[in-house]
């Protein structure tokens, strides 16, 4: 039972490994470097993982700004790049006193909220970003000692359902949507929304497998009014 357990963590180690690597290392094996001696293999799997969602974290900021210009021109001179800096710049910001400070799951409600003024776009994304980044315990690398939660990275996969969902569906007073997205001549949003939500849960269970630590499969729809813990 042990070594049958193992060798089951062990293939979803190596597929993840496989599937990561093509997608952040662009074909090019990936360098050696001597701070690697100090990871584990699910902390280099980890690693990938994190560099995968930020990407992707990053490309949907830039097409719902695209597709939403109005958002960020309500702060006048307001960039994109600026905006990309804000969410995934390093040290990462936790604190916007444009959204009252509020981040991860407690950011999404303003996107969604009519009597809210401010950007729409960077409040979701302020929540999707914070999601994510406090599902690896608020860390962009890991090593030996550094541990991870399964649980949260499970709950942030589920909020992303829960969002995707708030988003194609919930409306202004006016029955306008809050952002546009996904439409039937584009579902790009759609495809965004999946791979990340792939990401948190393979790596739900990477490290469930790895800890021994069972998942509590929460009974939890995507149109509750309230968001998981992360």
């Amino acid at each position: 039972m042990a070594r049958a357990r193992f060798c089951h963590s062990l293939a979803v180690l190596v597929c993840a490994t496989l599937l990561l690597g093509g997608c952040v290392s662009n074909g090019q094996p990936r360098p050696f470097q001597i701070k690697n001696l100090a990871k584990s293999e699910i902390d280099m799997v980890a690693d990938l993982h994190v560099e995968a969602v930020n990407r992707l974290a990053r490309e949907l900021t830039i097409k719902l700004y695209k597709r939403n210009p109005r958002e960020l021109a309500k702060i006048p001179g307001m960039t994109i790049e600026r905006r990309l800096e804000l969410l995934l710049g390093s040290p990462r910001l936790i604190t916007h006193p444009e959204l009252n400070n509020l981040y991860a799951e407690k950011a999404v409600p303003l996107a969604f909220d009519p009597a809210f003024t401010g950007d729409r776009v960077f409040a979701l994304m302020v929540g999707i970003t914070g999601m994510l980044h406090a599902s690896y315990n608020y860390r962009d690398e890991f090593y030996l000692l550094n541990e991870m939660d399964q649980q949260k990275l499970y709950n942030s996969a589920r909020n992303l359902e829960a969002v995707a969902w708030r988003l194609n569906t919930y409306r202004q007073p006016n029955g306008a949507p809050f952002l546009l997205a996904n439409d039937p001549a584009n579902l790009s949003f759609e495809r965004l929304f999946g791979k990340l939500i792939a990401h948190q849960d393979m790596m739900a269970r990477i490290v469930s497998d790895s800890t021994n630590r069972a998942i509590n499969s929460v009974v939890h729809g995507i149109a509750s009014t309230t968001l998981l813990p992360i």
